[in-house]
């Protein structure tokens, strides 16, 4: 699964903003194979002023699928409608979604390859500990 997210600075004007966002989110609703859209109003940030106001995020089945979607006439109507928002008001990204199926996140190939050898290093340490409790528990039954 992949997403689409639009995210909104803070604007000027929350009239102007909220009246050209209710336009634009009705063309998107519009457009093919979207699996699930959310949006988020973002109501703080621990660190001071948040940056952003207002995160859409649409999620579908696969790259290719989205570019469909974003290519379509209602797509390219939509992506259109971003005019109306200020310059530099909000940024677009893509992105690959892990979790939603239920995966995890991947790992790089040096950090498997670390893990393995630190899980191998574990499993040789405690064996090493095993045999050394083992023989102890012979010697001690020989002094006997």
């Amino acid at each position: 699964m992949v997403k689409f997210m639009i995210l909104f600075r803070q604007p000027e004007d929350v009239d102007k903003f909220e009246n050209v966002y209710q336009d634009f989110l009705a063309l998107v609703e519009r457009m093919p194979h979207i699996q699930r859209r959310q949006v988020v109003h973002v109501t703080g940030s621990p660190q001071g002023a948040p940056e952003y106001y207002r995160i859409l995020e649409l999620y579908f089945e696969s790259s290719e699928v989205q570019q469909e979607a974003l290519m379509s006439p209602q797509g390219q109507e939509a992506g259109a409608e971003l005019n109306r928002f200020d310059s530099g008001s909000f940024q677009l990204l893509m992105a690959d979604v892990y979790e939603e199926a239920g995966g995890s996140t991947p790992q790089a190939a040096d950090d498997e390859a670390e893990a393995t050898d630190t899980e191998a290093a574990d499993a040789e340490a405690s064996k090493t500990e095993a045999e050394e409790a083992s023989s102890d528990t012979v010697a001690a039954s020989s002094a006997d």
